[in-house]
């Protein structure tokens, strides 16, 4: 086997959750079977054991507080349209978690230990539920886009994320009681949005994330006082946090320039740093021995599960994957400021043949973190640039809206600011603008209103189509469009088309790879058929990799499948040889 097959093939593990109640009872995600699924562990015995089996595949899981029961969610075939169900720790047959809840695109989960809240979302709207023995109602319904955010530990009190006031992006804060009281609304304005994280231990504070200052970063919302303490913390970058487990102080998550670094923040503001500083923490989770646990990786390096002790956490049951190369940053002027881009290249001085790989999102970012298809392209001998374009996550606030209004185009100018850098220093000779989701999006787009600037294309699970993407998609990327554009298509026709890239299907010039999902709600097959269907009657040249799986897939051998079809496509048309 190659190396890059080896990478999508290496048994790998997510961080662990635990049990609020039973800390020593664990649940991870694993593709350790070829298909990632759920998997329990038992701290104390060492046993692991496979809680989930289906065709594509089960990621969507979570403990009871008593770790006696694991809740996943069940859709069809990758469409992310289903219900809760619930099966025990120790194996058993699953039943139903949450009967009286209609099936729906799931709009967060919170376990309690006396009742559960589930939220649904239809093309009706959102609606939040609380689940009792005796019996379901409903808490919360609205035809805008909302979620359920936490549960307090006495299970009294909901905490909910709504766009009653029509901005999906931009969210504000609802706590309720059980029986749906309302105890307290929070919201900064227009333009400012709030994430919810948490309850403190005792329910009196509820942690989230603001963004007033530019950036994400934490606050205290003092239910019974009604006051916020904004918390000054001096760090770099966009923020996450968490209590630790006594909520005597925070866990923070620090991104910033494509790496996430992790640190203790006490409520005066002190800061002690977790873990490595360099590469990325992408995930973490406090014990109630005072202890860290967190997933780390680089570019170069696979991720592994590791401990403030200084312990591996948890190891994948084989081999970790082959190394890769590091990357290296470049800082290019755009027309809207500074561009943030990784670049990882293969042996040589170059030039070499380039893939612009994009990110999804469009709310997230490249990082210096462990990823299989930019090994994988490496392999093949072609440098990788990622772009943390206007859009992006981690560069504050400003920066990541930047996009309203006129998005695709505007993210497709620092683009190609960085590919005329890297053009221009020497790095690049050929240029491959590659991506999936929304850089499946700017892929297409930038083909047709860019073509002398791109050599190729791939693009993975795109909007093609942005109409009809939008009559098709689930409702709350509807939402997240009419917060992005605006409006809808009905409201801002002309915004629309001029986004959209089947407007330029007929300047594409270059051949174009689309790989694309039967069951995917996020970008629907029927926009990408008409895309491929006016690209082949004006004679473009069009290759279609067609897979049966929602956004992406959860099956080992089908992703190794979706790569090799990138490997060869670019290995036919750069003279290349597929490793």
């Amino acid at each position: 086997m190659s190396d890059w097959e080896d990478r999508f093939r290496a048994p790998r593990v997510s961080l662990p959750d635990w049990a609020d109640d039973a800390p020593d009872k664990s649940l991870y995600a694993s593709n350790a079977t070829g298909t990632f699924e759920l998997y329990t562990w038992d701290r104390t015995t060492g046993a692991t054991a496979q809680a989930t089996s289906r065709a594509n595949g089960t990621t969507d899981g979570q403990l009871s507080p008593d770790g006696a029961w694991v809740w996943w969610f069940d859709d069809s075939d990758g469409d992310e349209f289903g219900t809760w169900h619930k099966q025990p720790f120790d194996g058993g047959e699953a039943v139903q978690a949450a009967p009286g809840v209609h099936a729906g695109y799931g709009a967060g989960c919170e376990v309690g230990r006396t009742l559960s809240v589930v939220g649904v979302s239809t093309d009706d709207g959102s609606t939040i539920y609380v689940v009792r023995p005796a019996g379901t109602s409903v808490l919360y319904a609205s035809k805008d886009d909302a979620d359920v955010a936490a549960l307090s530990r006495d299970d009294r009190l909901v905490l909910i994320e709504h766009s009653e006031h029509g901005d999906s992006r931009h969210r504000a804060l609802r706590v309720l009681t059980v029986d749906g009281a309302v105890i307290g609304d929070l919201w900064d304005g227009a333009g400012l949005g709030l994430h919810g994280i948490d309850f403190s231990p005792d329910g009196s504070t509820v942690l989230a994330l603001h963004e007033k200052d530019g950036r994400p970063a934490p606050l205290l919302w003092h239910l019974e006082s009604g006051e916020v303490d904004r918390l000054q913390v001096d760090l770099p970058g966009d923020l996450t946090a968490e209590y630790v487990v006594d909520g005597s102080a925070l866990l923070v998550l620090s991104e910033a320039r494509g790496r996430a670094t992790l640190h203790q923040v006490g409520f005066d503001g002190t800061v002690e740093g977790l873990g490595p500083s360099e590469g990325s923490i992408v995930d973490c989770t406090p014990r109630p021995d005072g202890s860290v646990e967190y997933r780390w990786s680089s570019s170069a390096s696979p991720a592994v599960i590791r401990s403030t002790t200084g312990a591996t956490v948890l190891e994948a049951p084989g081999p970790l994957a082959p190394p890769s190369v590091p990357v290296t940053d470049a800082y290019v002027d755009g027309p809207g400021g500074q561009i943030h881009a990784l670049v990882a290249t293969p042996d040589g001085d170059g030039p070499f043949p380039t893939v612009f790989l994009v990110h999804g999102g469009p709310q997230h970012h490249d990082s210096d973190a462990f990823a299989a298809d930019r090994a994988a392209f490496v392999d093949l001998g072609c440098a990788v640039v990622h772009v943390n374009y206007r859009g992006s996550t981690g560069y504050g606030a400003a920066w990541r809206d930047a996009i309203e209004g006129r998005p695709g185009l505007t993210e497709l100018e620092d683009i190609a600011a960085v590919r005329d850098w890297a053009v221009s220093s020497g790095l690049t000779s050929k240029t491959v603008l590659a991506g999936g989701s929304w850089g499946g999006y700017l892929t297409l787009l930038g083909l047709g209103t860019q073509p002398e600037l791109w050599d190729l294309g791939s693009a993975a699970v795109p909007v093609a189509d942005y109409v009809a993407a939008y009559e098709d998609e689930m409702e709350p990327l509807r939402a997240f469009d009419r917060s992005l554009f605006g409006g809808s298509p009905l409201d801002l026709p002309e915004l629309y088309e001029r986004c959209s890239p089947i407007t330029y299907v007929d300047q594409v010039q270059v051949p174009v790879l689309i790989l694309a999902g039967a069951n995917d709600p996020r970008c629907p097959i029927r926009q990408i058929d008409n895309w491929i269907e006016a690209a082949e009657g004006l004679g473009k040249d069009v290759e279609v990799y067609r897979f049966d799986a929602g956004h992406g897939s959860l099956v080992v051998e089908e992703r190794i499948r979706q790569m090799r079809a990138e490997l060869d496509f670019l290995a036919r048309h750069l003279g290349l040889t597929v490793p």
